[in-house]
């Protein structure tokens, strides 16, 4: 379970009613709790979309998106009813910072679901967890049922006229519905499988209705950015990369957990000084800077700016906020293997080159990773990526090549050092100890 450890560099935004208590209402309402949504009655939506655009708010879930300009892509006018889904499927390895939004402070996020209803002109969302994370359901369902028995949900909210809604799900454990249109295929009780865009979400989403889909930290920011003002927030951040962002620092640090940093926080500085540098005085090898889909970062590489735009120059992503740093005993021959055996058990298999090239590049390491295989496997490895590439309905087939190229890319000799001193030798582990049973 992640710790809040805490550091001075901390700028506490979302998180500032952490180990609060706040998800009881009466102390979430002491601590400013469900004022931004009466506000946000009061302004109207032209209001609440031209702040959050101010604010330089962009999604948390890891594209990237700026938030005001996709609330402002739903049609004023429509036949259908519109809808608001929170995206809490929090699936990515390395990732936990949707898990501590929840347990701390649910009722931000009902709240963010409320403002964006308003913005939108909705009247029903739901909050969608992951299938693991059923256990913080009770919390989240608590919260629901505490803020309807207020009259902050249902109808005539607040004594103001407006209505609205939320319902809760979890999903039953599959990754891939963290991709927006598998997340509505699953919602409305079919497999969860990606849609072929366009339509967007916006125009035709949930049971065809024009739909916004955020992240859970996107929309817990909601409240925070109403109340402070979009221009103040968006200062806390670089330009174009507005207010800060709850990391997930994980692997070998000595104070692992969740910070909330400015975007544009220096990696470097965030591995070595807010989370206590390398775990017993050993050396950084590598670093996945934003989720296991992230092409990783030698230790040379490290001296960036964690923002969206700082990590593209860099060749990476910031994806979802999960910094996992490795130290030098780390095998990257294992923690590839590692990594694609995740991707590959969680295709959904809709397309050939995620389907195939996933199962392929497992079998080839696996290869490699039990002595068998040869330098020609490190071109194959690279040949299977690039070709996955651009080319799937969702970004799982992305996100499954991206890290194996910068693998096979960054770390070449040592696949091809470890293929010259396994060849007659035995791994320590099997490879179904090393991936788990389950893959």
């Amino acid at each position: 379970m992640p710790t809040l450890v805490g550091h001075p560099d901390e700028v506490k935004v979302i998180s500032r009613r952490f180990g609060m208590g706040a998800a009881n209402i009466d102390k979430y309402i002491e601590l400013d709790g469900y004022k931004a949504v009466q506000q946000a009655i009061a302004e109207g939506p032209e209001w609440i979309i031209n702040t959050m655009k101010a604010s330089g708010l962009r999604g948390r879930g890891g594209a990237g998106f700026p938030t005001g300009l996709k609330w402002s892509f739903v049609p004023k006018q429509s036949e259908k009813p519109k809808y608001v889904l929170v995206n809490g499927d929090e699936s990515e390895p390395g990732t936990c910072k949707d898990h501590v939004l929840f347990l701390h402070d649910p009722h931000a996020v009902i709240e963010g679901t409320m403002i964006a209803g308003l913005a939108i002109g909705s009247k029903l969302g739901f909050i969608y967890l992951r299938g693991e994370y059923r256990y913080l359901l009770k919390i989240v369902e608590k919260a629901v049922a505490d803020a309807y028995a207020r009259g902050f949900l249902g109808k005539n909210i607040f004594g103001t006229g407006v209505d609205f809604d939320i319902i809760t799900q979890t999903g039953a454990g599959a990754y891939e519905v963290g991709e927006e249109s598998a997340l509505m295929e699953s919602l409305e009780g079919k497999r969860g499988v990606p849609r072929i865009k366009p339509p967007f979400p916006a125009v035709v989403g949930l049971y065809g209705g024009p739909t916004v889909i955020n992240n859970a930290e996107t929309i817990a920011n909601a409240p925070h950015i109403l109340l402070m003002g979009g221009e103040a927030y968006a200062k806390l951040g670089t330009e174009r990369n507005g207010g800060t962002r709850l990391f997930g620092i994980s692997g070998h640090v000595e104070r692992p957990g969740v910070y909330e940093l400015p975007m544009g926080y220096n990696l470097k500085k965030a591995i070595y000084e807010v989370a206590g540098g390398i775990k017993d005085g050993k050396n950084l090898k590598a670093v996945v800077p934003g989720g296991s889909s992230c092409p990783v970062l030698t230790a040379d590489e490290i001296d960036v700016g964690l923002d969206f735009d700082q990590m593209a120059k860099a060749g990476t992503m910031l994806g979802s906020g999960g910094i996992v740093v490795l130290d030098e005993t780390v095998s990257i021959v294992e923690f590839a293997l590692r990594t694609i055996a995740f991707y590959q058990h969680e295709s959904c298999g809709w397309c050939i080159p995620c389907r195939e090239g996933t199962d392929w590049i497992k079998k080839t390491l696996t290869r490699v990773y039990e002595g068998g295989g040869s330098k020609k496997d490190v071109d194959n490895v690279q040949y299977l990526a690039e070709n996955m590439m651009g080319r799937t309905f969702c970004p799982l087939g992305d996100a499954a090549a991206m890290p194996t190229l910068g693998f096979v890319k960054k770390f070449r000799k040592e696949f091809e050092d470890y293929i010259e001193g396994h060849k007659a030798g035995t791994p320590l582990i099997t490879v179904q100890q090393l991936v788990g049973a389950g893959h």
